[in-house]
């Protein structure tokens, strides 16, 4: 199915008093390029999580958010610095009694002061934390993915209907093309007969050389051609896998032949054509770059 390189996901669950959160967020890149921003002391996710990511998506450049919260861990409490408290509360008597201060000192108040009492966090299972952060983030990716997915089928569904638009006017233009050869023959030969008025030729040759020349104009190997990239599109529309390089490569395939018939017609109905197909060919180039 056709997945969009753009796209937004985000899961969070709690393990134990600890709340993980995976964001995920991407734009297009024409390979792979995942950024995980874990904090400082969690950089040991980093390659686990890129690992896990890149079985899941192959293009676009990936900013992985990945908040760790242990404040209601069960393993996490509060330490007083003793030593300190006292030193604060002997300093602030102090103060009372030298400068007949008023003894407004309290639990709170002192607690506020740096070092006094402390956060700790129990030792960090870093297997077990990967283990929880690795079944957020595929929660997370079926969340981007789903989002990815619903702008596929909308890119889709307007590359397959100006394909539709490019399969018609290409008819068109095989309709057009053998009127259009036989007329230049014959606009040929009459220009070749008023300049060779009066002299001796041979008239076998000359219509021989004629029909050489206006088949320049043939564009048939052209619109077949065209005709099986149409069909192609509309295969790798269709196919289960990324399929943003292949739709790329088709693509320049596609304006290679309408630029031969765009430098081989005369005609100018089937100019009016080629101009049309161009335009469609650059609106779907434009969706093909967003697409995995």
């Amino acid at each position: 199915m056709i997945k969009s390189m753009t796209g937004y996901g985000r899961a969070s669950e709690t393990f134990e008093g600890v709340t993980i959160t995976v964001e995920l967020k991407s734009v297009n890149n024409r390979y792979l390029d995942c950024t995980v921003k874990a904090g400082r002391q969690y950089l040991f996710l980093e390659e686990p999580v890129k690992k896990a990511t890149s079985g899941v998506v192959s293009r676009g450049r990936l900013d992985i958010f990945v908040t760790v919260d242990e404040s209601n861990s069960e393993d996490t409490y509060v330490k007083l610095n003793k030593n300190i408290f006292e030193a604060y509360l002997t300093s602030f008597r102090k103060m009372c009694a030298d400068y007949n201060l008023r003894d407004d000192i309290s639990v709170t108040s002192i607690a506020r002061f740096p070092d006094v009492v402390e956060i700790i966090k129990g030792d960090t299972d870093i297997e077990k934390l990967t283990s929880n952060v690795l079944i957020v983030l595929s929660k997370a990716l079926d969340d981007f993915n789903t989002m990815r997915i619903h702008e596929g089928e909308q890119m889709k569904q307007d590359i397959k209907s100006r394909a539709e638009t490019i399969e018609k006017l290409v008819d068109d233009v095989i309709k057009r093309a053998p009127d259009s050869v036989k007329a230049y023959r014959q606009r040929i030969e009459e220009t070749m007969r008023e300049l060779l008025a009066g002299a001796r030729y041979d008239e076998t040759r000359l219509l021989m050389e004629t029909a050489l020349y206006a088949d320049r104009c043939c564009v048939d190997e052209e619109t077949v051609r065209l005709q099986s990239h149409i069909a192609q599109l509309y295969d790798i529309l269709e196919r289960d896998e990324p399929v943003g390089r292949k739709l790329d490569f088709l693509l320049q395939e596609f304006n290679r032949e309408v630029n031969t018939i765009g430098s081989k017609c005369v005609d100018i109905d089937i100019t009016s054509n080629v101009l049309e197909i161009k335009a469609e060919l650059e609106k779907i180039r434009e969706q093909i770059q967003n697409i995995e």
